[in-house]
């Protein structure tokens, strides 16, 4: 009888074991996560990437000419953290469902405001269709798994990539970047600190803006006994981009002792080299 109950016991032990284990297999299609900056923007993407196993997918696995969900189960999302602008109509901030519609030389893509649907949607709304772009494919090399990724970044642009296959089709995402850094500046300004000045000078600097206000602001960043060497330099590109070499070079020496001081090579190297450079000038 005890023999019983503990082959009974034995029983109910493996079979509560059982019923609570869990079977761990990969996901035929991953998903990812994509987090990129365009410029002052955040641009992200969720999305799961089936793979091509053998198969022949636009025009067959992918019908030519149908809504496509892009990529497989739940719908592709995007999400931006600033307005934008995709295919010259304006998005607001926020998030959006990406389908397409490929054909053999051009694809729709499609940015839809309802991003909760599980694959595409059961009715279609035209007036969610928040902006739509035809954009012809161009040949790539095998891309096994389905790709989203961006390239040709600027600070007010890049390109938004849709691979799979031997397929590829790009669209370009805009963002209003110089709006945006010019309402901070203008912010800034009203209680500027060093490095405010510093940054909207740079900024005004490398875009190409107005010279003379860059030199007032990084003036301004290095007004007193112990300037940063960093600004200092910034101080003296524009000095040279505005054709004061004998100011741009004043400016880099000074630069020059501050980066020898904190054993900055790089700067050592710069400022020496631009030296030698407007000397000629």
């Amino acid at each position: 009888m005890q023999k019983k109950i503990m082959l009974l016991s034995a029983i109910c032990l493996f079979m509560v074991g059982t019923s609570q284990a869990q079977i761990k297999t990969p996901a035929p299609s991953p998903s990812s996560k994509t987090e990129q900056m365009i410029g002052l923007t955040t641009v992200s993407l969720d999305y799961s990437r089936p793979a091509m196993r053998g198969r022949v997918i636009f025009g067959n696995l992918v019908p030519f000419g149908k809504t496509w969900r892009t990529g497989a189960n739940a719908n592709t999302k995007i999400t931006f953290s600033t307005d934008a602008t995709v295919a010259g109509t304006k998005l607001k901030k926020g998030t959006y469902a990406v389908y397409t519609v490929p054909n053999k030389n051009s694809w729709d893509v499609i940015f839809y405001s309802d991003a909760k649907n599980w694959g595409t949607p059961a009715k279609w709304d035209d007036t969610k269709v928040a902006a739509k772009a035809t954009v012809t494919t161009s040949k790539v090399n095998k891309t096994e798994s389905f790709t989203m990724a961006f390239s040709n970044l600027s600070n007010d642009a890049g390109s938004l990539d849709i691979s799979w296959e031997n397929t590829q089709v790009s669209v370009k995402v805009e963002v209003p970047t110089n709006d945006i850094a010019l309402k901070s500046i203008k912010k800034a300004m009203n209680g500027p600190s060093v490095n405010d000045y510093f940054s909207a000078a740079s900024f005004y600097h490398e875009t190409g803006k107005d010279l003379n206000k860059a030199l007032e602001w990084i003036t301004k960043a290095t007004e007193g006994e112990n300037p940063r060497f960093w600004m200092m330099r910034r101080k003296s590109l524009i000095q040279a981009d505005m054709g004061d070499y004998k100011g741009a070079i004043k400016s880099a020496n000074v630069s020059l002792k501050g980066a020898e001081k904190q054993g900055n090579a790089d700067y050592v190297k710069m400022n020496t080299e631009s030296i030698a450079s407007w000397k000629n000038k």
